[in-house]
């Protein structure tokens, strides 16, 4: 009887261990390469082989940011054999001796591992390693937040393409040279929708010789959580993996797994509630020596079109009508990026803590910067997984980016552009950059008007043959500074030339440099080949693009206030409020002490000042004295 007692419960041990941590019919066949059971069955494909490492090997590696004396740092590791211990321990370097720090629960779904350091010193390097066992180990570097250097370089990427499954060496090895200070990952880090743990591992093993001396951004897209698209609308539960009525086709579980492993370690949300489903968020802010990123979600919120809008394309998301009215799916009622990340938004445009310029990181681009789709012979007049609709909210968003002085990096669309977003005409928006693929091979894209020609105030001496003013399949307004088209029509010819350094697909990364001395931005587009010996000349034409910071505000001047002069403080924040309205028209950080507001209209306008935010002036303390000539303020001491 004890014999048996004892084989009911081996029997039952293996049946749960056998069972998926996602539940339901959907959840049935995900994570099969990194499940507690796969140590029962035969390896078959290149994932499951993929994820049997040496024991010594199965810290694959880790993700950290570090901001306001917090540091938080997620360690992924490849999945765990039965009696494995399913801790990892993290150490600091001080003094030349490793010193344990703190110990972590390996959490699965996901074999992720998190940990949350406080109080941290930002101010030293600090080398670290994530241990587990006896010899398995992956060590990097804290950096020291950067607030000394006067440009901020960051590395922007997206869409690492599964139909290459080979190392990112020729992108790795640039970007070391280059040595960013930061890393931005704007999704699709996976493509292989039902085996994310797997193929995230992967990733890792492709960057984590450049990921693990530096803080990083990881967003997931679409893809990341296994489907074509994605319109979260507040966590509903989605009709199909296409995504397009809105909401997660895969179970909860699987997409709370899918951020915990891929968000963790960003500073915390600013408003955690989670959404339905009990699916979190993880919108919030980064600043990194003098840079102030919002990292948004465009998916988490946005309004799914089947069933909304009429369908004018094969598919609900696809337009191809050439008489459809634009108007007709800018409804009320619709979302792009919800109630709570738009008064995100509007508060983090207003808190210039610790920045000197402000950028918005986010998955996709706020307008349809392309053509045609998959292949040239796939031409669309309007995409709506873009950000472009719904356009009313498009209209918004961009809006609390000009209030900021704030430009867009983005990925996503598998084309590299550079635009200039026009709000109520064309260039009076921020600039937007959104990065190439990683690897171009998975769904190319084209920019190619269909009149092929230029347009209005085309960029001059540009290689580029259709740069200028042109309306998007939405009708909203956009610039084309520049955009790097693959040579090939075809995406089945694409994928046989991937590995061809000589073949032009489009691919490769781009690289920001913020000059928070000069308020210069400065755009680089680079291909996943480039000589970066032959310096500028090896980026894909058109780049780099600059601009200065206020050039993110267009709208024509129509004239300026009395000059703002503060007497005791340099470089203060100025708002500028229409007082007919309350409408604010921007908050900026000057240089200096002295500045002329510019307005864009007649009437009264009330001016803000203080150190870091412009509630200060209502803080008690402030002394000014206005002329017609002069508004002279005295700050309240610190």
């Amino acid at each position: 009887m004890k014999n048996v007692s004892a084989l009911l419960l081996l029997v039952m041990g293996w049946a749960m261990a056998a069972e998926s941590p996602f539940p339901g019919p959907r959840g049935e066949k995900l994570d099969l390469a990194a499940r507690e059971d796969m140590w029962d069955k035969p390896a078959k494909g290149f994932l499951a082989e993929f994820t049997r490492v040496p024991r010594d090997q199965v810290v694959g590696f880790a993700l950290y940011t570090q901001q306001d004396g917090v540091l938080k740092l997620t360690a992924q590791l490849y999945p765990l054999k039965p009696g494995e211990p399913r801790e990892v321990r993290l150490e600091f370097q001080r003094d030349g001796a490793w010193r344990e720090a703190a110990r972590a629960p390996v959490l699965y779904p996901g074999w992720s591992a998190h940990f949350r350091i406080a109080p941290w010193d930002g101010t030293k390097n600090v080398p670290y390693r994530v241990r587990h066992g006896e010899s398995a180990m992956f060590e990097g570097l804290i950096r020291r937040d950067p607030s000394d250097k006067a440009v901020i370089v960051v590395g922007s990427l997206s869409c690492d393409s599964n139909k290459d499954r080979g190392d990112r060496a020729e992108t790795v090895e640039k970007l070391k040279r280059q040595n960013p200070d930061l890393l931005f990952f704007a999704g699709d880090q996976s493509y292989d929708h039902q085996e994310h743990t797997a193929a995230w591992l992967l990733w890792g093993r492709h960057f984590r010789e450049i990921i693990k001396d530096r803080p990083v951004v990881t967003i997931p897209d679409d893809h990341d959580i296994g489907q074509g698209n994605v319109w979260g609308e507040g966590g509903i539960v989605a009709d199909s993996s296409a995504g397009d009525s809105g909401g997660y086709f895969y179970p909860a579980e699987y997409i709370r797994m899918v951020d915990q492993c891929q968000t963790w370690h960003l500073p915390d949300p600013v408003d955690p509630k989670p959404i339905s489903q009990g699916i979190n968020v993880y919108f919030t802010r980064l600043r990194v020596g003098g840079v102030d990123f919002a990292l948004i979600e465009d998916r988490k919120f946005k309004s799914g079109p089947k069933g909304k809008i009429p369908q004018m394309g094969p598919r609900p998301d696809h337009i191809r009508d050439p008489n459809y009215d634009p108007k007709s799916i800018d409804l009320p009622g619709l979302q792009l990026l919800g109630e709570r990340q738009m008064v995100f938004l509007r508060q983090w445009g207003q808190d210039w803590t610790g920045a000197r310029m402000k950028a918005v990181l986010s998955q996709t681009a706020f307008c349809g910067a392309v053509h045609m789709h998959g292949s040239k012979n796939n031409r669309l007049l309007a995409d709506l997984d873009c950000n472009g609709w719904p356009q009313t909210q498009r209209k918004l968003a961009l809006m609390e980016l000009r209030r900021a002085l704030a430009c867009h990096l983005c990925g996503d669309q598998h084309l590299s552009v550079v635009v200039k977003h026009g709000i109520d005409a064309f260039r009076d928006g921020p600039f937007a950059f959104t990065n190439p693929a990683i690897v171009n091979s998975y769904y190319g894209r084209w920019w190619e008007p269909a009149d092929a020609k230029a347009g209005p105030n085309s960029v001059p001496g540009s290689p580029l043959a259709w740069t200028g003013d042109y309306l998007d399949g939405f009708h909203n307004r956009i610039t084309m500074i520049a955009y790097a088209n693959p040579t090939f029509a075809d995406i089945k010819v694409m994928a046989e030339k991937q590995r061809d350094p000589k073949a032009e697909l489009g691919d490769g990364y781009g690289l920001i440099c913020f000059n928070t001395q000069t308020g210069e931005t400065t755009f680089e587009c680079w291909p996943r080949y480039a000589d970066l010996s032959k310096g500028d000349a090896a980026q894909y034409p058109g780049w780099p693009v600059k601009f200065r910071m206020e050039e993110n505000d267009g709208r024509p001047v129509a004239g300026h206030l009395p000059e703002l002069v503060v007497e005791n403080a340099t470089d203060p924040v100025v708002q500028v409020v229409a007082e007919k309205d309350g409408d604010i028209l921007y908050t900026r950080r000057i240089r200096g002490q002295r500045f002329c507001p510019p307005v864009y209209a007649g009437g009264a306008y009330t001016v803000k000042v203080g150190r870091d935010r412009p509630d200060l002036w209502k803080a008690g303390g402030l002394r000014a004295v206005s002329s017609d000539r002069e508004l002279r303020v005295t700050l309240p001491k610190k």
